[in-house]
């Protein structure tokens, strides 16, 4: 089975509330750990949310 490219992950925010968001990278084209502004709903603003793996 050939390995699998693109990788799930969850941004969390920095907040520290339980909101996330969850999306796919590719491990080749981007290694480092993504950091996006999104919008927080329980905020009601935009603030930094970080990569976080998911467990299987």
């Amino acid at each position: 089975m050939a390995k699998e490219k693109r990788e799930i992950i969850r941004l969390f925010s920095e907040s520290n509330n339980r909101h996330f968001y969850s999306t796919t990278k590719n491990k080749r084209n981007s290694p480092d750990k993504i950091k996006l502004k999104k919008f927080d709903p329980i905020l009601r603003k935009h603030i930094l949310y970080v990569e976080r793996k998911t467990s299987k």
